[in-house]
């Protein structure tokens, strides 16, 4: 049986997971001990729950069904997803932002979630199908094209988070391929520029305010206030993480993000919120527990025994590591807050299926990967 060659060191490591989202989220919403009449299972936290009942089911469907089947369905999925996000500007906007269509009486639905792993499937049949060729300056100007439409159209709605997250997927998955050296180096470097300029401008070695005028050249004026290290968000994700201290104020009991004093505790901020309640400690061991996840995930890569199943592992692993890193540094006034899920852990019913069905997909490659 499929199941029984899965790798089962990620199960423990995922419900550990779930169990510290149910935790943080409760104790967020109004469930914690210091709270009048609080309950654990407040309705944010049954919603969760019913999530993650989807997930599991989501991810054995996912691992039981043949990978090798997506070359075929690749191209249509990526057209299919290029429709969906061109369609949201044709919807309503939820937020006064084009990034959710409403499904009445069910759900709202995220489609740049999925886009994520569509690209992944698509530049995983693309790179097979190049084969030796895949170091040619041409097949790199088309890996661009096709990470980069549904990266504009993303960060178009806006949501610079999710269209960032895509950079270093496609980053990983051209080196795992072996794309042309050249191409690697600039696109390896612009990141690399990137991100030292946005950490000169957190940690305060560059002035926000003068360096103004010359990154609103090329920017928006509010897109380089999101690179604002003095904002609200920032600096409560900041007093958050301080006030927990070594050991943390204990579950419930947290004095500043349990007052509603962090923004979207329960969501975009959970990181932090987790380090005022369990403290450093708690953040190593939630880091650790990533870790091995993200490490396993790219073994999968490793033992894949065809080209299409090693790029696609290779992406899905990126593609976990992304969010753990982005989040965690938004939080550590590295990056901008900029919406970027924390895996697992964070409210919400599109991350967490994706998340699944990522993992679902490396453990249908895992599976298979005695089978010729």
């Amino acid at each position: 049986m499929l199941l029984a060659r899965i790798d089962c060191r990620i199960l423990p490591i995922i419900a550990c997971l779930m169990v510290m989202s149910l935790l943080i989220i409760s104790s967020m919403t109004g469930g914690g001990s210091e709270w009048e009449n609080a309950t654990f299972w407040t309705p944010l936290v049954k919603t969760q729950l019913r999530w993650f009942c989807l997930g599991w089911g989501a991810f054995f469907a996912i691992a039981l069904f043949d990978y090798r089947k997506l070359r075929d369905w690749s191209f249509l999925l990526y057209i299919a997803i290029l429709i969906l996000l061109v369609g949201l500007f044709f919807v309503s906007p939820i937020q006064n932002v084009h990034r959710w269509y409403r499904i009445p009486g069910i759900a709202s639905f995220q489609p740049s979630e999925e886009a994520k792993l569509v690209v992944i499937i698509f530049l995983s049949w693309f790179f097979e199908r190049k084969g030796s060729s895949i170091s040619a300056l041409s097949s790199s100007m088309q890996m661009g094209i096709i990470a980069g439409i549904p990266f504009f159209l993303i960060l178009k709605q806006p949501d610079l988070g999710t269209a960032l997250v895509l950079y270093p997927i496609t980053l990983v998955m051209g080196y795992f391929a072996g794309i042309h050296r050249g191409v690697l180096r600039v696109l390896l470097g612009i990141s690399l520029i990137a991100f030292l300029m946005g950490s000169l401008l957190f940690s305060g070695v560059l002035s926000h305010e003068k360096s103004r005028p010359f990154f609103t050249t090329f920017m928006k004026e509010y897109q380089y206030e999101r690179l604002n290290p003095n904002s609200y968000h920032q600096k409560a994700a900041q007093t958050a993480i301080a006030v927990g201290g070594l050991t943390g104020t204990g579950w419930g009991k947290s004095e500043f993000s349990g007052r509603r004093w962090l923004p979207m505790a329960h969501t975009d901020s959970v990181f932090a919120a987790m380090g005022e309640e369990f403290g450093f400690i708690g953040l190593v061991f939630l880091l650790f527990l990533f870790y091995a996840l993200i490490y396993f995930s790219f073994q999968v890569a490793v033992v894949a025994k065809d080209p299409f199943g090693r790029f696609l592992a290779a992406g899905l692993a990126a593609y976990l590591a992304m969010h753990v890193l982005v989040n965690c540094a938004m939080m550590c006034a590295l990056l901008p807050i900029s919406g970027v899920p924390l895996i697992f852990v964070t409210y919400g019913g599109s991350s967490l299926l994706t998340t699944m069905a990522a993992l679902g997909l490396l453990q249908s490659i895992y599976s298979r990967r005695f089978m010729f």
